[in-house]
């Protein structure tokens, strides 16, 4: 079988939304070619990081690539895609260069061809995310091992917003708490809150192929009786109240549901939120702060911020 490789040159910041638009197209899982990954010194926090070869990567913005069987109607898919992330402008996300090339490949290489970007990496002082095909063995006892497959999953878990949200997820979850994930994507988030004990975790995403991907890696990572993965718009149908909502979009939605998080989150109770650009940051701080929520921490890595906020 033929597949199409579509490369979007684009920014940081569209990372994520351009990712999404892929998946909604029928891509099964994006390879990111992030020259910040180059740079980026992982090791003398955490002890470990993987090889990487600077040709691989572009001078400057970001580069996404998704792959597509090659059907008679991957023109008209091709042009949709064009046009969704031009319409990511009216959200105010600056697209770059924008540039958008196809190549074909065939089957055996689409198959591998994003494998050599993915190996075991520790993200945290507890966790490590480590792809199914790989051998590790835990460095520490007290070490997390989070498992992925991206050929099934919406990124690798290592991007800097889902690393933060992790890292807050390590500070706030208890055993036995009720967490609620927005915005799930590939249940990497409803995963670590398992693994560090909260009992009853929801996994909401509008996304029917993210609600597959999260299913399939908490049966993957054994967590499946304490995770209920549902198709859902923010907190809609959330009637409990819960210890934890953890929220990785974009800055835009979570301003938008802030209101409904305060009256979710128990007293003592956290929302933490990721996704945000520098740019963005004072705009959901200021979100927070109105709804009554106290700022307990802010994380910071590369462009992006999250906040670790506490209901008073």
């Amino acid at each position: 079988m033929k597949w199409s490789e579509i490369c979007i040159h684009t920014t940081n910041e569209a990372v994520e939304p351009v990712s999404n638009i892929l998946h909604e197209a029928g891509a099964s899982g994006v390879v990111i070619e992030d020259p910040l990954e180059l740079s980026k010194e992982r090791e003398d926090q955490f002890g470990e990081i993987y090889q990487l070869n600077p040709d691989d990567y572009p001078s400057e913005g970001v580069i996404v690539k998704a792959y597509l069987p090659v059907n008679s109607f991957l023109g008209e898919t091709v042009e949709e895609i064009k046009q969704s992330i031009q319409n990511l402008v009216t959200f105010d996300i600056d697209i770059g260069e924008n540039k958008v090339t196809i190549s074909e490949v065939h089957e055996e290489e689409w198959a591998t061809a994003w494998k050599k970007y993915y190996n075991p990496v520790k993200i945290s002082e507890r966790f490590t995310i480590v792809p199914t095909w790989e051998e590790y063995t835990p460095v520490h006892s007290d070490e997390l091992i989070i498992e992925l497959d991206p050929g099934m999953a919406f990124g690798t878990g290592t991007h800097p917003t889902t690393v933060m949200c992790i890292q807050a997820l390590e500070r706030t979850v208890k055993d036995g708490d009720q967490v609620v994930d927005v915005g799930t994507g590939s249940g990497v988030l409803s995963v670590a809150a398992a693994l560090l004990g909260a009992e009853n975790i929801k996994a909401l995403d509008l996304d029917e192929v993210a609600v597959h991907s999260a299913r399939l890696n908490t049966k993957l990572n054994k967590v499946q009786d304490r995770v209920t993965v549902a198709q859902g718009n923010l907190l809609d149908g959330v009637e409990e109240d819960v210890d934890v909502i953890v929220a990785n979009i974009l800055a835009e939605v979570i301003v938008r549901f802030t209101g409904d998080a305060y009256t979710k989150v128990k007293k003592g109770g956290y929302f933490i939120t990721s996704g945000i650009i520098q740019q963005k940051k004072q705009l959901v701080k200021e979100a927070l702060i109105k709804e009554g929520f106290e700022i307990e921490e802010t994380l910071v890595m590369e462009d992006w911020v999250a906040f670790i906020a506490k209901k008073k």
